[in-house]
């Protein structure tokens, strides 16, 4: 196989405009445009609109390149011109012939060139207005999908949040995103290689299905053969003809983050002329390669009836792991953006903060193979939503033609990994069709039977049988069976939020596996500056407002916000404010779920990440700054965690003016054990005052068992002032504490909290804080809000913590709490 990418030389032009100007490919329009001066930046202000209207227009990249005899082409059985991704509508052509039309950013494409090159050739590529063709083909046939998004969206195989939601601009930037390759075939090549994985007692099977491109005839004269290397670079078998069984023993097994290490394999198979095998093969005479890393691993979910109903749970080499993680949304909407180094730092803040599992959302696109080679090297198992959300698809011959391609592609391209957990049909469509939102009625809802549960798992049944298949998310198995059932399959619960109901509403539930709820807040203030001037800074301002794109929202933060704090006095507090918010409603349902391990088996937030600054539900916003949500995460999704569901006003009060029995008041402790050891743990707890002067207290021994939930009994709490006292508690292993946290029994705006008195200093590597009182959600920043802490937006019951800097410089340091001097 020969080969070499076509990146260098491109120019590009608007189609009615005549001057050219220099481009980047693999690359976007946007990219170039700014690169060029020709607009302005589209995330500034309400910029937004003029980007948009930017794609009204068609776009022309030309490049120029030689091929030299040397190189060896002409001796090839085959030249293929390779795109591994357009993004989306676009013609090609070479040498002035039009080589074929594109129209789906989710697959590759592959031109046969041979007869076409000459010693210098050109390469044009025509990208078509993505706005224009989603309108017609609206006029053509309205089906309908998310309101948030452009009209016409679900008529485009492009990625749906470029045409907006309700966290995400109208951006639809167009490009040749991937690489650009002229392959030369000698003889055949590989079409694909799945392994397959049978594991017995202390070994591990591997078999390879090899297939050839079936383009080529005679696939007898070639013969693969399979080298393994252990994760040391131990040659384990050196070319065995891949129709052979390899045997692995003792396996070294691939574990998620949290239960063990992430060793891994490299799995080499190599295509030869028959002629070349044997004594005289070598690397050289390889005519195809197929290299990858792969975990050996069991990777199922267990949907075993109960009690309650029927489980939903990750089970990784005969284990049931609790799943804890985020959606995972696009990087960017300018997505040459999006880089490994980027993506190695969003994941490995997802594995410090102790997640093991990612949904990667059917919104957006199927992600690079850095993705998922960095979820197999740090553990995080993958949730692989096909990309398909909040949408009607009408399948006709030729969509259904366009998107088995595609399934097929990804598919293939992906199957190795041993991050990935499971596909999953669609995002949310099960649902809203079988309420028949949208317009799904009649053909339209038999169209989504048709493509979710019959032609994906056919497909699937046949490209990845080792892979767990679901129909959507949410579902409870297919069928419109009650795809949100409390009992079955998993959930996206948004009542607190979208219904605003209270935090303790999560307590009334026991799903199964909740694989989207969520919470806004707004970004760092030094976020919110990046995309403002300071006469916007204010949430209902327009600009703000543009940056905010579900039109309920501010009104919600506000409403919760009112039933939480005093009023903000500031934009910076109302930005602080918002994020407790959201970090205290998603640890209310984290935590609780979490005490009802083995009836609930995972809690993945919505959301992790950000494509734009904007206000959302992410943890992580635009610019990499943690939220308080993900210091949050990193506490409630600690291995070892001691939690404490109280009872005092939130659920039992609206108002202070309500007339009811007196508010009953109450803690109840809880262990949970998410590591695959027993460990002999002692749990403390103390009653204090705002002084944070202890009044009461205790301490128990506990045997925590590996992957066990274990609830303490219930402390009454009614002789406690409500307003006066809070209560503290640890959970600690040979004096170490592991896990601690504080509640009130009342919302934080009633209580009276007395000046804690902070002060902050930093000590070397450490920031030290020290507080004369009871200080609750402790933020520590400096001047341009860019530390990385091991611990931030936490409680400090008087006396002084350090925390260590794992980012950032610790230079003009600023402390607070919610306390507030009136």
């Amino acid at each position: 196989m020969i080969k070499k990418t076509l990146h260098d030389g491109w120019k590009m032009r608007r189609t009615d405009q005549e001057n050219y100007y220099e481009a980047k490919v693999p690359g976007t329009v946007y990219t170039d445009l700014l690169a060029n001066g020709l607009m302005e930046d589209p995330y500034y202000r309400d910029n937004e609109d003029a980007a948009l209207r930017l794609m009204d227009y068609d776009y022309e990249y030309v490049t120029a390149f030689k091929v030299d005899e040397a190189e060896g082409y002409t001796g090839c059985t085959d030249v293929l011109l390779r795109f591994d991704m357009i993004d989306t509508v676009a013609d090609v052509y070479l040498n002035g012939g039009l080589l074929g039309s594109v129209c789906n950013q989710h697959r590759t494409y592959e031109y046969p060139v041979k007869e076409l090159l000459k010693p210098e050739n050109e390469l044009k590529v025509v990208l078509h207005s993505p706005n224009k063709f989603i309108k017609e083909a609206f006029e053509e046939d309205p089906v309908l999908g998310s309101e948030d998004c452009s009209r016409g969206f679900p008529k485009l195989r492009k990625a749906h949040y470029m045409f907006g939601w309700d966290w995400g601009p109208r951006l639809p930037d167009a490009g040749i995103m991937r690489d650009v390759t002229l392959v030369g075939v000698e003889g055949t090549r590989f079409d694909s290689v799945y392994v397959k994985q049978n594991h017995l007692e202390n070994e591990v099977e591997l078999s390879f299905d090899v297939a050839l491109d079936e383009k080529y005839q005679n696939p007898d004269k070639y013969c693969s053969l399979v080298t393994v290397t252990d994760p040391n670079g131990k040659v384990l078998t050196d070319r065995v003809d891949a129709s052979k069984t390899v045997v692995i023993e003792k396996p070294q097994l691939w574990w998620p983050n949290g239960y063990g290490k992430q060793p891994l394999y490299t799995v080499k198979v190599e295509l030869f002329k028959a002629e070349d095998t044997g004594a005289n093969g070598s690397e050289t005479s390889a005519i195809d390669v197929w290299e990858k890393r792969i975990g050996l691993r069991t990777m199922e979910i267990s949907r075993e009836k109960d009690q309650y109903g029927e489980e939903f749970a990750h089970k990784v080499n005969g284990v049931k792991i609790f799943a804890m993680g985020a959606d995972y949304i696009p990087q960017d909407n300018i997505l040459s953006r999006v880089n490994k180094e980027r993506t190695r730092e969003l994941l490995t803040h997802c594995v410090n903060s102790h997640f093991n599992c990612i949904r990667v959302w059917g919104g957006g696109y199927y992600p690079e193979d850095d993705f998922y080679d960095l979820c197999d090297e740090l553990g995080l198992v993958v949730w692989q939503d096909f990309m398909f959300a909040c949408a009607v698809y009408r399948l006709s011959e030729d969509f259904e033609e366009n998107i088995t391609v595609e399934i097929i592609q990804n598919v293939k391209r992906l199957r190795h990994h041993a991050s990935l957990g499971l596909w999953c049909g669609n995002n949310e469509m099960e649902l809203f069709v079988g309420y028949e939102h949208w317009g799904a009625k009649f053909t339209l809802k038999s169209d989504y039977v048709k493509m979710y549960e019959y032609l994906f798992p056919k497909l699937l049944k046949k490209l990845d049988p080792q892979t767990f298949y679901w129909p959507a998310s949410p579902s409870s198995g297919g069928g419109f069976d009650d795809p949100n059932d409390e009992n079955r399959g998993d959930v996206h619960y948004w009542e607190v939020w979208h219904g605003n109901q209270p935090f303790t509403e999560y307590r009334k539930f026991h799903f199964r596996y909740l694989s989207e709820f969520g919470f806004q807040s707004f970004p760092s203030v030094k976020t919110i500056e990046t995309f403002t001037e300071p006469g916007d800074r204010n949430i209902f301002s327009y600009v703000m407002e543009k940056h905010q794109r579900n039109n309920a929202a501010n009104g919600k933060i506000m409403n919760y916000m009112s039933q939480t704090f005093l009023y903000p006095e500031s934009l910076d507090e109302l930005v602080y404010y918002s994020q407790l918010l959201q970090a205290e409603a998603i640890r209310y349902g984290v935590e609780h779920f979490r005490r009802n391990r083995g009836r609930c088996m995972g809690t993945v937030y919505w959301q992790l990440n950000d494509c734009w600054p904007v206000a959302s539900w992410a943890s992580i916003d635009y610019e990499g700054r943690w939220k308080a949500l993900q210091y949050y995460a990193k506490r409630f999704f600690a291995p070892i965690l001691v939690s404490c569901e109280e009872r005092g006003y939130l659920d039992q009060r609206i108002s202070v003016n309500d007339d009811k029995e007196p508010i009953q008041k109450s803690i109840r402790l809880n262990v949970q054990n998410e590591t695959m050891e027993r460990h002999s743990l002692t749990v403390y707890w103390q009653l204090r005052d705002s002084k944070a002067n202890v009044i009461e207290s205790g301490e128990k021994e506990l045997v925590s068992e590996a992957l066990s939930a274990t609830w303490f009994d219930e402390i009454d709490m009614n002789h406690a002032d409500l307003y006066e006292n809070y209560v503290s508690y640890q959970v600690a292993e040979e004096g170490e504490i592991l896990s601690e946290g504080t509640v009130l029994f009342c919302p934080p705006k009633h209580f009276k909290f007395v000046d804690p008195d902070l002060t902050v200093r930093a000590e070397g590597d450490e920031i030290v804080v020290s507080a004369a009182a009871y200080a609750k959600s402790v933020e520590i920043r400096n001047e341009n809000d860019d530390l990385l802490l091991s611990d931030n937006y936490f409680d400090l019951n008087a006396g002084e913590r350090r925390i260590q800097i794992l980012g950032g410089k610790p230079e003009k340091l600023t402390v607070r709490c919610i306390y507030k001097k009136l």
